[in-house]
């Protein structure tokens, strides 16, 4: 198979996916249809992952294809795998929301936000690289909002909407400026015109990290995230916080890496000021958070800046632990909000102290809740404290320690809301209840999703090295002599 269809075999079966589901789904009788599409998405997603492990894996190097719009490396195929796995198991979640388990649209606009995600993590030249951010965002503002008879999840996606398109518009101006003042769109071409730091360069930089921060909602462009999680689908809320977020690292890592490598300077302590700022805002206001989406919201925030660390450290192992750390948070995320989907749908009720005595409801549900929670504060054996201990690392070997102080105490502060809303899933009640005569029925779509989700989670904190594997060759190829000339 040729380099240009090898490059983009997954987004061409993701979207023969998509229009397959569009296809069948008049056929199908209502009753069948939420099972049919919620099967067919996620055991098609997961097809195309195991073909593009099979077939699509690319050479250690990368190459450029498709004119120079695409890099097909090692770093892109990662990040792609992340985004496939994740659409996979929102799929599954998906299932058992009310007014999206039966609508073939909410399932072609998650396949059609996967494909953005996928070549926002490939992309190689500005102009492809904003097509597939708003080919990303577009579908993303339609799910968030997606439940018209909910008023909160209206509200999610108009807020979703809005800022992104003014964050957008804020991205699209500083890469007119970079394409006007390069001369070029390919990331290659454009570091030659930008090898040395300017004024102009710097201006730029800033319009960027504006465009940019709002996607991995970076403090003090993180004011959506918060509304938006809570309003939303509680598994797109997951996908949000998750896929997205990770594609918005993939970009930042490659646009900042090549064609801005000569200012690293700048913008690495650009970058460590939002990481200080984000780690200490998204754990302080989680504190005070009734609401469990907003306190993961919050707690998503605060994630952002710690996998920000690997990426300013700027080297081959930080770009490597930041991808490890992405993993990571993907599962583990994706854990945690595919069980507040659970719990959510069966008590009607997103506050902490719904939790009471979930251990005593659902045995099994308090442990993958357990495992997730340990993991984002970054306790072991899980994934999240493997993560976090890469991240520091390659954070002090660049030098970097201040941020690091800073991030080991607000992981501090995180494990006190973790281990207070685990508080309530074991030590508590529910009042005027029998908890073992009201237990939480599990479906097979979120039995299976939550069961895949929860022993991924503990496999990458205790079976490490494939994927650490994988990260170190991901960063290999951003820091290739192909990249960085």
């Amino acid at each position: 198979m040729s380099i240009n269809f090898l490059s983009i075999l997954p987004e061409v079966l993701m979207l023969v996916l998509g229009i397959l589901i569009l296809v069948l789904d008049p056929l199908w009788k209502d009753e069948k249809r939420r099972l049919n599409l919620g099967w067919l998405t996620a055991g098609g997603l997961f097809a195309v992952l195991v073909i593009s492990l099979l077939f699509g894996r690319p050479g250690a190097q990368g190459e450029l294809a498709w004119g120079g719009m695409i890099r097909f490396d090692m770093l892109g195929y990662a990040f792609k795998l992340f985004f496939i796995f994740a659409a996979a198991i929102t799929a599954l979640l998906m299932m058992d929301v009310e007014g999206v388990s039966r609508r073939a649209e909410a399932f072609a606009l998650l396949l059609a936000s996967t494909i953005g995600m996928s070549l926002m993590a490939a992309s190689a030249d500005i102009v492809m690289l904003y097509l597939a951010i708003e080919t990303t965002s577009i579908p993303l503002y339609v799910l968030a909002g997606f439940l018209l008879d909910d008023k909160k999840s209206i509200e999610a996606g108009f807020k979703y909407l809005l800022f992104g398109a003014m964050t957008s518009a804020v991205l699209l101006y500083g890469l007119t400026l970079v394409y006007g003042f390069g001369g070029a769109t390919g990331f290659d071409e454009l570091s030659k015109q930008f090898a040395s730091s300017t004024p102009f360069s710097i201006g730029v930089l800033i319009l960027l990290v504006v465009g940019l921060g709002f996607k991995l909602s970076l403090a003090p462009f993180h004011f959506w995230a918060p509304d938006t999680y809570e309003g939303s689908p509680t598994p797109v809320a997951g996908f949000l916080s998750t896929a997205s977020k990770a594609a918005g690292f993939a970009v930042l890592a490659r646009l900042f890496l090549t064609t801005f490598g000569s200012s690293a300077q700048e913008w690495q302590m650009m970058l460590a000021i939002l990481a200080a700022v984000t780690m200490i805002l998204g754990n302080l206001v989680a504190l005070a958070q009734k609401n469990i989406k907003r306190l993961l919201a919050y707690s998503s925030i605060a994630h952002a800046g710690y996998a920000l660390l690997g990426v300013i450290a700027a080297s081959e192992l930080g770009i490597a632990s930041a991808v490890f750390y992405l993993l990571a948070y993907v599962l583990t995320n994706l854990a945690a909000f595919g069980v507040i989907a659970i719990v959510g749908r069966a008590v009607g009720s997103d506050d902490v102290r719904a939790y009471d005595g979930l251990s005593r409801r659902s045995p099994y549900l308090a442990l993958a809740m357990l495992a997730a929670f340990l993991s984002l504060s970054g306790m072991p054996p899980f994934g999240g404290f493997i993560g976090k201990f890469l991240v520091f690392f390659a954070a002090i070997q660049a030098g970097w320690t201040w941020l690091v102080v800073i991030g080991i105490i607000t992981s501090i502060v995180g494990v006190y809301y973790y281990l207070t809303v685990m508080k309530y899933v074991y030590l508590y009640r529910m009042e005027g209840e029998d908890e073992e005569a009201n237990p939480i029925p599990l479906t097979r779509p979120h039995l299976l999703a939550i069961g895949i989700l929860t022993v991924g989670v503990i496999l990458v904190g205790t079976i490490f090295a494939p994927w650490f594997g994988l990260s170190t060759d991901a960063a290999a190829s951003l820091f290739s002599a192909a990249l960085l000339k």
